[in-house]
């Protein structure tokens, strides 16, 4: 499952009955942030920035699981949690696993914004 409906009609259920202003707004702040947060992982990667990188996996993984995006909160939980204790160039593969799991979100929301 790429976006878990539930997330979406919660988020749905937050605006006003038949508009979905409010799950546009923030479709439209995921997709604009999270590619940030993905250079942010770079950037710390290529600085050895452990913090840095923990901060903006676990960033990516509460935005993700806000939108319910399944694969790419689940992908950014183990890089936050890999990223306290291994070395961040160990986590290359699966900070690009998490780049095409965003793009896949991606594909998915964008048709709701209509």
């Amino acid at each position: 499952m790429i976006i878990d409906p539930e997330a979406i009609e919660n988020l749905r259920s937050l605006g006003d009955e038949g508009d979905d202003t409010f799950l546009r707004e923030i479709i439209t702040i995921y997709l604009e942030d999270v590619p940030q947060r993905l250079a942010d992982l770079k950037s710390a990667r290529a600085s050895d920035d452990r913090s840095f990188y923990t901060r903006s996996a676990h960033t990516i993984k509460g935005s993700s699981s806000n939108i319910g995006a399944v694969e790419v909160r689940t992908l950014a939980e183990t890089l936050e949690h890999h990223s306290r204790t291994e070395p961040l160039a160990s986590l290359d593969n699966l900070a690009a696993e998490l780049e095409s799991a965003f793009q896949r979100a991606r594909s998915a929301l964008l048709p709701l914004l209509g």
